[in-house]
């Protein structure tokens, strides 16, 4: 009897050995699968991106672009042609109808999905992009639809790239470089490449966002100088290389130095002109609910006993703001 239920219990623990070995082969396989749909996606987004930067796309530059072994990389190169998404030769890597379209569909989940968070979260702007690029792989075309709805529809990310739509049209957009600018020019910051992330990170670091207004001084040395709002910058030639601008006519933009609410003391009154676009999502929103939008007056009632937050009598009533928020508020002096 206790021979049998030795054997009984020694081929239970066979069975669910087996049975364990069968599961983690069937999550190997089908994570490997998932690993080589993604790589396969990555390079139709990069062979796209070379086309739109008109470069040439070859197992080089993709290995090099998204650090993969060649073999890695021409192994995909094979299946995506096998689905007719790619065509190869010796000097190229092109997309076919099929494989642009495609390309665009994962470019659309990811720049989506990046309005989603700095719109409707508040995520710090350096994650959008990594995050994007997780996300893209897993969504839908009917997720992305209805996510799209959600968000109203944009036609541009928060970096200024346009949005493609459902059918894969995008809109027209003139891009000229920050480097390209003349002295005197006063432009508007329409992309910020976010690509490669340590130009990216050093960028954004410097206070540089898309809507931000630019009066360009020059080139010198290695640098470029301007004025960003009413503070002086610098960047290096390839850092604003990776900066798109659009020029403004000068009867549009303010010239004068750009006021903050932050400035104002006790007593002092201002008019509300904008909110710096750098404020995004929920904060954004919460300034606007609290009648902070262009046109409205606003007074300094009092100051805490640390210096910060104040409070501001605004429309009847007294709000309390940090001066962080008060720095992204952009005024004219009341006297």
């Amino acid at each position: 009897m206790i021979n049998l239920l030795i054997a009984i219990i020694l081929l239970i623990l066979i069975f669910y050995l087996i049975l364990s070995i069968r599961n983690r082969k069937i999550l190997l396989r089908n994570f490997r699968m998932e690993n080589e749909k993604i790589l396969r996606e990555d390079i139709l987004k990069a062979i796209y991106n070379h086309k739109y930067n008109e470069s040439v796309c070859n197992i080089d530059s993709l290995s090099g672009k998204l650090q993969k072994t060649t073999q890695q990389i021409k192994t995909s190169i094979n299946q995506l042609v096998e689905s007719k998404h790619v065509e190869s030769d010796d000097k190229e890597i092109r997309l076919t109808d099929t494989g642009r379209n495609y390309a665009l569909r994962i470019i659309r989940f990811h720049r989506l999905y990046e309005k989603f968070l700095a719109d409707n979260t508040n995520v710090n702007e350096k994650s959008w992009h990594q995050l994007a690029e997780e996300f893209e792989h897993n969504l839908t075309i009917e997720e992305a639809d209805k996510l799209a709805a959600q968000i109203g529809n944009p036609v541009f990310d928060p970096h200024g790239d346009p949005i493609p739509s459902s059918k894969g049209e995008l809109p027209e957009m003139r891009r000229v470089r920050l480097s390209e600018l003349n002295p005197g020019d006063i432009s508007v910051v329409t992309h910020i490449e976010d690509e490669p992330d340590d130009i990216y990170q050093s960028i954004i670091s410097k206070g540089i966002y898309n809507g931000i207004q630019i009066r360009f001084l020059g080139r010198f040395h290695n640098e470029v100088s301007f004025y960003a709002n009413e503070k002086l910058c610098s960047l290096s030639i390839q850092e604003a290389n990776n900066i798109n601008v659009g020029l403004l006519k000068l009867e549009k933009i303010h010239l004068g130095e750009f006021k903050k609410l932050s400035s104002l003391a006790v007593g002092q009154r201002g008019k509300i002109i904008g909110i710096a676009k750098s404020l995004r999502g929920q904060q954004r929103r919460r300034l606007m609910d609290l009648g902070i939008v262009p046109g409205t007056e606003v007074e300094v009632e009092l100051e805490s006993i640390s210096g910060d937050p104040l409070a501001y009598r605004i429309r009847g009533t007294t709000i309390a703001l940090r001066k962080n928020q008060a720095e992204k508020i952009y005024i004219e002096s009341i006297s």
